[in-house]
């Protein structure tokens, strides 16, 4: 059965798309089967990953208010062994549109059921605020993936996020747990970024990742081809952090893995 992931941060522009298009391309390339559910109406986690919008004809939104279910809204991406159930603008009416809902908090996991089973991990790419697609993110999850951006106003909002966990998991699902923090757009140049990156890590301990996202000039560049980072670009600084990043994850799961033995190879032409 797979284990589900939330990515989510109320906090926007922290990286919580790069984070999820970039570790579940990873986790495919080293043998595992994997699918992104992009949980946000900006859809950027699709068209990250090369999917028109424009021409959906099943997505989260009609999953989340049973109009189609999983298999139907799964399509594969140009990435071998990773799915996604991709997104547009019509989630955004899924906000009001579950308010008379019952258990509504629970409509993602329920329509997750039925796959489960098919994938070894599902990621979900959360909207930058707190309502009920984060929500239903966090009810359909096993544990929550927090990107924190190597700045100081990323320290700010924490103790907002941190309650918001805490009641999820005493409401919604008791089983939920912090799979980790990742330190984004770190700059190890830079002593005040340093210092945040220091504080994160002390306040959340075992959970803080060793591995550090740096900024990257390919890691912008490549959503706009349709393209992870593995496929884009493998040997930057990015694409190789990213990497680092999904082998200590799958280190902290105890999840066996086969072995990339030449990065390059990845790389599409583009």
């Amino acid at each position: 059965m797979a284990k589900t992931v939330a990515i989510a941060n109320q906090k926007g522009g922290v990286g919580k798309t790069t984070t999820c298009v970039n570790l579940a391309a990873y986790f495919a390339a080293f043998g595992k089967k994997v699918l992104i559910i992009d949980n946000d109406p900006q859809g950027n986690a699709s068209s990250g990953l090369g999917v028109e919008k424009h021409k959906l004809k099943h997505s989260v939104y009609s999953l989340i208010i049973g109009d189609s279910s999983a298999r139907e809204a799964i399509i594969p991406t140009g990435v071998d062994g990773l799915d996604i159930i991709p997104s547009n603008i019509d989630l955004a009416g899924a906000e009001a549109e579950l308010v008379d809902v019952e258990n509504r908090e629970r409509s993602l996991k329920t329509a997750l059921a039925p796959i489960k089973d098919d994938y070894d991990y599902i990621f979900i790419d959360c909207p930058p605020f707190i309502g009920q697609l984060t929500l239903n993110a966090l009810t359909a999850a096993d544990s929550i993936l927090i990107p924190m951006q190597g700045e100081f106003f990323a320290l700010e909002g924490l103790t907002q996020l941190m309650n918001t966990i805490k009641l999820a998991k005493k409401i919604l699902n008791p089983a939920l747990e912090i799979e980790g923090v990742v330190v984004t757009m770190f700059n190890s140049r830079t002593n005040l970024v340093n210092s945040v990156a220091e504080e994160i890590t002390h306040y959340f301990g075992k959970k803080a990742f060793a591995t550090r996202i740096p900024r990257s000039v390919r890691l912008a560049e490549a959503p706009s081809f349709g393209l992870p980072i593995s496929q884009f670009d493998p040997t930057s600084t990015g694409g190789i952090a990213y990497k680092n990043l999904a082998e200590e994850m799958l280190a902290r799961n105890r999840d066996s893995y086969t072995p990339i033995e030449n990065l390059a190879a990845l790389k599409k032409r583009v």
